[in-house]
């Protein structure tokens, strides 16, 4: 595994993480932890350190699991949660976001994630308007202080140029940015990566399989399950079109004998701005094999 230093932070990453929407029960499997503690081995044995979860992936589900994984060797990870919305069911969420309900959450993924201290707490898709209100900023600052949270990253909605929020990181002591970026979806090239490099933030860049669509196991016209965020929320036009695109890059761009989701990491982490990608994995396999894309080089 290859580390880099996470931005301000200065802390070493592995520059592919582990993402762990999936364990919250939205991608057509529930986990539990037989299923996942061998992801988390196949971790270790890989060298991967940075964990990415989210306190609405279930209701601090994704969290309970993985405080349960890593309980035996907290120190060795790198542990990123965010906060901002609350789940209810599959696909609804609502979005707590006054100082008590961030103060709250916050304790409550303590509990679940089973340690003192969150490595990076993350705002989770926070408006413009919204976000960096002053009564949460003291919150965090304060807790912060306290040593519950050791740095603060912003995780920017999916849609729409956020590089507004993204000018103010430091000025309200954000750290790092997450930002969905792949070979589908440039867009942070524009205008948030010139930005995050300016400031020195750390870059997740999240999704960077394309919710599978850069794996090359799907093709034009493939259903996913409706149990599964694939089948709810991406319409099958824009499932038909993601894929045509995709299967133009596999035969353009993906050299002969290189896995086209090895490249589709590996073509992630050449940007400059990028510091880990973090893709979500359903088992221990997928782990290596997301692992030893950080091993492909790429002209």
């Amino acid at each position: 595994m290859k580390f880099t230093t996470l931005g301000k932070t200065n802390e070493k990453v592995s520059v592919v993480g582990l993402g762990t929407w999936q364990f919250g029960g939205e991608w057509g499997i529930d986990y539990s932890s037989p299923m996942v503690d061998p992801i988390f081995d196949a971790a270790r044995d890989c060298g991967i350190n940075l964990i990415d979860t989210a306190e609405c992936y279930g209701d601090h589900l994704s969290e309970s699991l993985i405080g349960a994984a890593i309980e035996s060797d907290r120190d060795n990870w790198f542990l990123a949660t965010k906060f901002g919305h609350h789940f209810h069911s599959n696909f609804e969420r609502t979005e707590p976001r006054t100082a008590d309900d961030i103060l709250k959450q916050l304790e409550d993924s303590l509990k679940a994630l089973r340690t003192d201290r969150i490595d990076l707490y993350q705002y989770h898709s926070w408006g413009d308007e919204e976000i960096f209100a002053d009564d949460v900023q003291a919150v965090l600052l304060k807790a912060k202080e306290q040593g519950k949270i050791r740095f603060l990253g912003n995780s920017v909605p999916s849609k729409g140029d956020r590089s507004q929020q993204i000018s103010q990181s430091s000025d309200h002591q954000i750290d790092t940015i997450q930002i969905v970026y792949n070979r589908l979806r440039r867009e942070p090239e524009e205008h948030s990566f010139p930005i995050c490099l300016e400031q020195n933030l750390g870059v997740l860049a999240r999704v960077p399989l394309a919710s599978g669509y850069l794996t090359g196991k799907y093709k034009p016209g493939h259903k996913f399950e409706a149990n599964e965020m694939r089948g709810k929320w991406h319409e099958q036009t824009d499932r038909d079109q993601w894929l045509k695109e995709a299967q133009q890059i596999q035969a353009e761009e993906v050299p002969d004998g290189v896995p086209m989701a090895h490249w589709a990491i590996a073509w992630c982490l050449k940007n400059p701005a990028v510091s880990c990608v973090i893709p979500g994995v359903k088992n221990a396999d997928q782990v290596r094999s997301n692992a030893a894309a950080a091993e492909v080089s790429l002209a």
